[in-house]
């Protein structure tokens, strides 16, 4: 376990294998692409929007000029150059909206439609009868300024964008050479094909430079997400404590979970960095001596140049039990069982330490598929802890900067009156989350925290069986019941004698069998 370190920008001799694009760049970050890829998506659907708009106001207009002729409505052979983009422009848009595509090849496939693009606009600018020779000059068309927007919005190398800009920029003088084969404009010597249209190149040159800056943006961003060796993805999900970001090792290539903590919990307003640097250490260490199969594991740690903490987790394969049982309502007696032994055992290897995990929570226990088992349980959010075996006077980063850790629905009562805890606050928590399990509610409802926690301190909680259609064995309540106990004294004594009265209730057990059946229906892939 490498010892923490302050992140920074690579110095020195970068090994070729950190830049993950071809020719030796940094690659643009996935969800940036991504994104890029949906606004191409959005271009697309309006270009075919606005070649429909601008056909029809094109007849319109020459309608109304000419006094309501009616000839000037009827189709011509430029309107099946518009039929055509707008049914490209179509094409393209549901193309990007298909899930699974590679947004880089989206992306190319926009500068080909950027060149086809240009080539409809200059044939149908050219298609009609032109003026006489002497009235040929520069102009600006729509094609420089397509060219342009594609480099701001569609995000490419200069290299790529410069070739399919040049491209683009000579389909006005393609549709000037075509109209003279048409025999529907003589415009004099060769050299007016670029004279008129030489705005065009130079719009299609300031497009390299602006896909140049484009680029380096999005390469900065790509370099403030490094940490350490990880390279950071797409949000996972937002917590009390801080983000969670999908990440990659740019070595191994292994997928992990990258979680940032607030600076405002990492450090009160009266702590200086190194305080709170050493009590983000020694929190990290502790979290990741816990060696429980069902503890999730912890491979690195770190501070970046902006002080922002972060811890590197295994990335998971599943949902956590809050997403269980709202999407799948109750879960039966027996696999409820099977999913407390797992946290008993978990919790067993923390308390055995004198570590109280403090945020026991479905929320924070996750259930999916490791390797070949099914619903294989994991502990997350162990950088909580916090030891029971004497004070100190630094505080924990769950109380940092006057953070309460653990949350008002599944807080123990003693907790919630800031007196001292043990494992049995995880205990109480725990029949919190098997009541939840068993029913699909929480034991107390309230409007608010404080109205929660009031609750716990006072009420009796109704029943599981009570609450739900679904058998609950006899004995499987008492213990849930008996974990809820305001009492700690009243409680199970310990993870592992919870576990071996879970596994005394009599109950056909939860086989490995229906839960891979399960996992199949539900959660193929």
């Amino acid at each position: 376990m490498p010892a923490p370190q302050l992140i920074g920008r690579p110095i020195g001799n970068t090994p070729a294998e950190l830049l993950t694009s071809r020719g030796g760049r940094r690659a643009l970050p996935d969800d940036i692409l991504k994104a890029a890829s949906r606004r191409l998506g959005v271009m697309s659907l309006m270009g075919a929007v606005l070649w429909l708009l601008g056909a029809g106001l094109y007849h319109f207009a020459l309608w109304f000029q000419s006094g309501g002729d009616p000839q000037y409505l009827l189709p011509t052979a430029s309107d099946a150059i518009t039929g055509a983009s707008v049914l490209l422009s179509l094409a393209l848009f549901a193309y990007s909206r298909q899930p699974g595509r590679d947004p880089r090849f989206v992306l190319d496939l926009g500068l080909v439609y950027l060149v086809l693009t240009a080539l409809a606009l200059g044939l149908g600018w050219h298609w009609l009868p032109m003026p006489v020779v002497h009235s040929v000059g520069p102009t600006i068309t729509w094609v420089g300024p397509v060219i342009l927007m594609f480099a701001a919005i569609v995000p490419s190398t200069p290299g790529k964008v410069g070739v399919a800009g040049f491209i683009a920029a000579s389909m006005n003088p393609v549709g000037m050479l075509v109209a003279r084969a048409r025999g529907t404009w003589d415009f004099g010597p060769a050299s007016n094909v670029l004279l008129m249209h030489y705005p065009d190149y130079l719009m299609a040159g300031a497009a390299v430079v602006v896909a140049h800056v484009v680029t380096r943006l999005g390469m900065e961003v790509s370099r403030a997400r490094e940490l350490g060796s990880y390279q950071v993805g797409e949000l996972l999900g937002r917590g009390g404590m801080g983000d969670v970001y999908r990440a990659t090792h740019r070595m191994l290539a292994r997928p992990a979970a990258i979680k940032l903590i607030r600076p405002e919990v990492a450090g009160g307003p009266q702590d200086g960095a190194e305080l709170a640097v050493r009590r983000f250490r020694r929190e990290a260490e502790v979290a990741a001596s816990l060696r429980s199969p069902h503890t999730v594991e912890l491979y690195d740690f770190g501070v970046t140049e902006d002080n922002t903490f972060y811890f590197v987790m295994e990335l998971l394969d599943g949902m956590d039990l809050e997403s269980l049982v709202r999407e799948q309502g109750p879960v039966p007696a027996a696999r409820v069982i099977h999913i407390l032994r797992q946290v008993c055992e978990s919790l067993a290897e923390a308390h055995a330490r004198d570590l109280v995990h403090r945020d026991i929570k479905p929320a924070n226990i996750h259930i999916g598929r490791l390797g070949l088992t099914a619903d294989f349980v994991k502990v997350l959010d162990f950088g909580l802890v916090k030891s029971v075996a004497g004070a100190s006077t630094e505080h924990s980063l769950a109380t940092a900067a006057g953070y309460t850790p653990g949350t008002p629905a599944y807080m123990a009562p003693e907790m919630a009156l800031g007196e001292a805890v043990d494992g049995r606050a995880d205990l109480y928590a725990l029949g919190g989350v098997g009541y939840f399990l068993l029913t699909g509610h929480r034991v107390f409802e309230a409007a608010n925290g404080l109205q929660m926690i009031a609750k716990h301190l006072r009420e009796v909680p109704v029943p599981p069986s009570q609450r739900t259609e679904l058998p609950v064995p006899p004995g499987l309540e008492r213990l849930v019941l008996a974990c809820l106990a305001k009492d700690p004294a009243h409680r199970p004594r310990s993870a592992l004698e919870l576990s071996a009265s879970l596994a005394a209730i009599d109950a056909q057990p939860w086989s490995g069998e229906q839960a891979a059946q399960w996992w199949r229906v539900h959660r193929p892939n």
